[in-house]
């Protein structure tokens, strides 16, 4: 059985499914309520409950006080709706609602996704939970005052880890650290939710975007909102990369396109090699998509990867007709050592 939820200030509606908290069914929705830890402790996600009965998850709760409690406040990281509530609720639709927050994590796992390609499992103190919006970056702290930018590639849902995929590049500071010294458990300070990057959920226009290398990443986070929120607008992913093996999760890519209806995976590549016998779309991967498409106008553009493929896109996009407001994007910058 479920139950309604309305949030009084704005009247905006959701269902809860059985045995689920209130956050989570926000969540999954795509109503961004403030939260931090998700476990009760911090009180981030503290509400009013105007009407209706729950209960808690857990009885452990450390974030809201007794007379917090006859106050008519809970934390909706732990009440499960026992009936239809009515809440007093902020919800968060613009970027600077959310707070940056500099937190340690520990190096959970080290996954090599191809030759040059690591995928880092990060996670925080279990007080703690990173909120963000789909498709924004962290920073990596590092001694000396350096900081370095990676994407987060997992969705804001799924953030019992923060997913960061990390290229290899020579001389590259923290790139040959993950390569060549790091390693599981390690701890690490990190600086985040950054940047404006992120899936306009309030647009209904169709969506091209084009990425190339480890743009991918914030690809992932944005595609993979998109099915857990059931967000149904057409999407035209354009995947660029050298050769087959940089292309490496071609086959999660593939699947995006069974989960989301309206969803198509075009990957390029600009040097196939002759062991890949590739038959698909070969050369710069912002021309496939001019090729393409005759007029932009219509449709709002995310381009993440290498600065020349973000900027040309920019430019020859704005050519065809793309509104400069609908273009998106998160040009990766390389900082080599000195």
């Amino acid at each position: 059985m479920s139950y309604k939820i309305t949030i009084q200030s704005d009247q905006q509606k959701f269902s809860v499914e059985k045995n689920e908290t209130v956050l989570e069914a926000a969540l999954r929705q795509g109503i961004n309520l403030p939260y931090g830890c998700r476990n009760g402790a911090c009180g981030s996600c503290k509400a009013r409950v105007i009407s209706g009965k729950f209960n808690y998850s857990e009885t452990q709760l450390t974030g809201i006080t007794k007379e917090e409690i006859q106050a008519g406040y809970a934390l909706l990281c732990q009440a499960v709706p026992e009936s239809d509530l009515v809440i007093d609720a902020r919800t968060i639709n613009r970027i600077g609602e959310i707070p940056v927050r500099k937190l340690p994590c520990r190096v959970a796992k080290i996954e090599k996704l191809n030759h040059d390609v690591i995928r880092l499992y990060l996670k925080l103190p279990s007080t703690e939970r990173l909120q963000f919006l789909a498709g924004q970056y962290i920073d990596i702290l590092m001694q000396g005052n350096k900081r370095r930018s990676f994407s987060l590639a997992n969705a804001p849902q799924d953030d019992e880890h923060l997913e960061l995929h990390v290229r290899h590049y020579d001389g590259g500071i923290f790139s040959e650290y993950v390569f060549n010294k790091l390693n599981e458990k390690a701890l690490l300070r990190i600086e985040g939710p950054l940047g404006t990057f992120f899936l306009r959920e309030d647009s209904n226009r169709p969506i091209i975007i084009v990425a190339g290398g480890t743009g991918f990443a914030p690809v992932k986070s944005i595609v993979e909102h998109m099915i857990n929120t059931q967000i149904n607008r057409p999407v035209y992913f354009y995947w660029g990369a050298r050769s087959r093996q940089d292309l490496y999760l071609h086959e999660l890519a593939i699947d995006w396109t069974n989960k989301l209806d309206d969803f198509q995976y075009v990957p390029v590549l600009s040097e196939p090699l002759a062991i890949d016998q590739w038959q698909g779309k070969t050369g710069f991967v912002h021309e496939v998509v001019l090729e393409d498409f005759d007029n932009l106008s219509g449709y709002e553009v995310y381009a993440c990867g290498p600065p020349p493929m973000v900027h040309k896109a920019k430019d020859t996009f704005m050519e065809r007709g793309l509104p400069e407001e609908y273009i998106y994007s998160d040009s990766f910058e390389f900082a080599p050592k000195k």
